[in-house]
């Protein structure tokens, strides 16, 4: 069948194409014109910006830690040059191969591996990121021979923390270690971006943006390849401050060696200002290692010391005080009016509360007769001071003991101190739901039950009582020299308690004589010296003993033996230092703690002398 077209249809059908056709490329090509307008004029500036971005980059330049020194200028931490294997991601095609093979080369372990590869997460991939920190000759060799195949991998010249001293001032001065995920909660993103440690105990905690310094940063040029074509601007970090401390190391070590095989603490104190001169914690540990990154085997055996390595004692270790609260106990006695230093007090060896069969014994069987306020502290008689506590009862010695710092922080300038406990009514009835008994009035006379005090407050009450009662607030850190400034460190805050001369004479002369008379029981260290000591010996039962029963040392095993201390002043007449020392399971205060005190007085007298 033959069909008939119709050319006009067609021709129009076409046309209404073409005019279709011509609409939508005009208006694709206005489109485009406009695109053009826009990239060229509009967003010219913000296009720009995004075309430098991907050729300049800001790379952080992480500031010089402060150093820190002791009152002399001697270095306690500081900064030495080390080498370290970084990495720059973003120029390693397959970071798994490469730390398998680096791994492999190096016997990097595993816990050093996943440091790093939580540290890069957090960084830039243009930055270079530490993976292995201070090499060794033998590494340093091997990766010299093999760096052709680890592209993005190179060795780099990093500071890195040391302490000279090692475990002689690690509870002070403490260390650094890597940034974790719970650090970078808290820290400013902006001052810690490259940044790869933070001051995580001690001085370098507790005065960490001291010691940081402020982050600076460098615009740099870099080609496709990521490679460094050009600095084009420097804002220059501001290195950290310098931290003078009033502590002095070589009196540190003589009190950290004297304690010998014992654990305990010393803490000595500048009494007219409140500086520490010593604030020794045994055992201690090296700190190094936690720099660059303590193996978990060694940090486990540290925790699971039976001696606590890792423990502050000076600054969180709880005590008895023993007999060293007698002075205290004394003169609330003289100031409550509870009793005169002339009168005396029968001991025949015991107490006994007005009805009770309960004997509370002097530590001298046969007792000390009748005995006066001079002659109970001297002696460190325990019935007068039983007799005196059952006088004053336990609200007047918690008020006037809270006077001199005992159940509170000492304000020192160092995280995690420990408040102690002074107990009371009160608190025992918040804390344990129960009533007040009479013989716990008697015990917390000479310093046992529930009363618990840190070798630092220990030390602050004992300065307190030298200064006739000025407080001073302890403090480590004397002054901070910056790059641009010097300024002291933090103030002693100075308050004063009422107490009445006479009475603070009466106590005084009784610790002298605690070292300084025939009958005194630290009498043994008042050898070769021309000054006079006002001290007082103390012994705190760790475990309790039987009514009838008799202690007896050598039949016991050493971590129940009763703890040893010792608090003590000097010159007694014109005091310069206070002195606490706790010597764990060392028996008795005047044979084991003393001696350390009496050797820490004298080498701060004859250097204050000599200068």
């Amino acid at each position: 069948m033959y069909v008939v077209k119709d050319h006009s249809v067609e021709r129009r059908l076409f046309i209404g194409r073409i005019v279709a056709a011509f609409i939508v490329v005009v208006l694709l090509s206005c489109g485009l014109v406009v695109r053009l307008i826009y990239l060229q004029i509009v967003g010219h500036e913000h296009y720009s910006s995004l075309a430098k971005d991907n050729s300049i980059k800001l790379v952080p330049l992480v500031p010089t830690r402060g150093m820190i020194y002791d009152r002399h200028g001697k270095v306690l931490a500081e900064n030495t040059p080390s080498y370290s294997l970084e990495i720059i991601p973003e120029q390693v095609s397959n970071m798994d191969d490469t730390l398998s093979r680096l791994q492999a080369l190096l016997a990097i372990p595993d816990e050093k591996i996943n440091q790093f590869q939580k540290l890069r997460k957090r960084q830039k991939r243009f930055v270079s990121t530490p993976l292995l920190l201070s090499m060794n000759d033998e590494e340093l060799a091997k990766f010299a021979v093999a760096r052709p195949y680890f592209p993005g991998v190179d060795i780099h010249t990093r500071l890195v923390r040391h302490y000279p001293y090692g475990d002689l001032a690690a509870h002070v001065v403490g260390y650094v270690g890597r940034i974790n995920e719970a650090d970078l909660k808290v820290l400013p993103v902006a001052e810690y971006r490259g940044s790869t440690h933070i001051g995580k105990l001690g001085i370098e905690s507790s005065y960490e943006s001291v010691l940081h310094g402020k982050t600076g940063y460098a615009e740099i040029e870099t080609n496709v390849q990521a490679r460094l074509l050009n600095t084009l601007n420097e804002v220059v970090p501001d290195a950290g401050g310098n931290l003078y401390l009033t502590l002095d190391i070589d009196m540190q070590k003589t009190a950290y060696d004297a304690l010998g095989s014992y654990n305990g603490a010393v803490v000595a104190i500048d009494i007219k200002t409140g500086g520490v001169l010593v604030f020794a914690s045994r055992p201690g540990f090296d700190p190094n290692p936690f720099v660059v990154g303590i193996a978990n085997e060694a940090y486990q055996a540290l925790q699971a010391s039976e001696n606590q390595p890792l423990y502050n004692r000076a600054l969180r270790g709880l005590y008895p005080p023993g007999s060293t609260v007698k002075p205290f106990i004394a003169l609330a006695g003289l100031e409550y009016n509870a009793i005169s230093p002339s009168q005396r007090l029968f001991c025949p060896g015991y107490y006994q509360l007005p009805g009770v069969s309960h004997h509370y014994r002097d530590w001298k069987k046969s007792g000390h007769g009748s005995v006066a306020l001079n002659q109970a502290i001297t002696e460190s008689c325990d019935v007068y001071f039983y007799r005196l506590a059952s006088m004053l009862g336990i609200d007047h010695i918690h008020t006037f003991l809270q006077r001199f710092g005992f159940g509170e922080k000492s304000g020192i300038d160092l995280n995690g101190e420990k408040e102690g406990l002074l107990p009371s009514q009160e608190w025992k009835r918040e804390k344990k739901n129960q009533a007040w008994y009479p013989g716990e009035t008697l015990i917390t006379g000479i310093g046992q039950g529930y009363h618990q005090v840190t070798p630092l407050q220990l030390a602050r009450a004992t300065a307190t009582l030298a200064n006739r009662g000025v407080v001073v607030t302890p403090f480590l850190v004397d002054k901070i020299v910056g790059a641009h400034e010097t300024r002291p460190g933090p103030e002693a805050h100075k308050g004063t308690i009422a107490l009445k001369p006479k009475n603070i004479d009466a106590v005084v002369d009784g610790m002298i004589n605690v070292v300084h008379s025939a009958h005194g029981t630290a009498k043994g260290i008042n050898t070769d010296i021309n000054y006079r000591i006002a001290g007082k010996t103390g012994t705190a039962q760790v475990m309790g003993i039987k009514q009838n029963a008799r202690y007896n040392e050598n039949s016991i095993d050493f971590k129940f033996r009763d703890h040893a201390l010792f608090i003590a002043f000097a010159p007694a007449d014109a005091p310069q230092i206070a002195v606490a020392v706790v010597v764990e399971n060392g028996g008795h205060g005047g044979s084991v703690a003393a001696p350390i005190a009496g050797q820490v007085i004298k080498q701060f007298l004859q250097e204050t002398n000599e200068n």
